[in-house]
């Protein structure tokens, strides 16, 4: 993939009531993630043609890996650059492998993993004063800067929509009020699933 894949905080899942992903295509993908991670530290290449239309569409995602329920790697793409299929696989990879704020994942660890997806929606300009927290996964960007967080991140956190927007601000390397200053605000929705939900 040639866009510079993003790092994001999550700690937990959401439950969506309902999404566009059935139950079968959310296996699917959630199996697909942990197929990836397992492929790679036995150094062996999987197949990534998608099984079904649907899957095959370009989509962003990101996909957050835990131990325990402790975070141990989130890395996704914002654009649609790749089918949603491929960019799960790689996606985990990344995660398990790249993401520099942890070791990559060992075989030891491998069983234990625990996989969230979050699908993303296609980025939108918004004004802050529109910003719904627990609705909306932000990118924040100016001057060659930017940060992004999942729409769970505040929630998890309990964060105001000013504060969320101040923290979108300090993932992206700006100071907490760049909202105010002319940064650019971006909004995204996702549809959250994960292991151990009732799917």
């Amino acid at each position: 993939m040639s866009p510079q894949p993003e790092s994001s905080s999550a700690n937990s899942v959401l439950h969506p009531a309902s999404g566009e992903f059935t139950e079968e295509e959310r296996r699917i993908l959630l199996r697909l993630a942990h197929t990836s991670i397992e492929s790679a530290l036995e150094d062996r290449e999987i197949l990534l043609e998608p099984p079904t239309p649907h899957l095959a569409e370009p989509r962003g995602a990101f996909t957050t890996i835990y131990i325990r329920d402790q975070l141990r790697g989130c890395v996704g793409y914002v654009f649609a650059a790749a089918s949603l299929y491929r960019t799960v696989a790689e996606t985990a990879r990344a995660a398990a492998f790249q993401d520099t704020r942890f070791p990559p994942v060992t075989r030891e660890e491998a069983p234990s993993l625990q996989v969230s997806l979050s699908v993303l929606s296609p980025l939108q300009p918004i004004r802050a004063d529109d910003v719904v927290v627990g609705k909306h996964g932000l990118l924040m960007s100016q001057h060659g800067y930017r940060g992004l967080l999942l729409p769970q991140v505040p929630v998890e956190h309990g964060w105001d929509r000013i504060t969320f927007l101040e923290q979108t601000c300090y993932k992206a390397g700006l100071p907490p009020d760049a909202w105010q200053q002319g940064a650019k605000i971006e909004a995204f929705t996702a549809e959250v699933f994960g292991d151990g939900d009732r799917i």
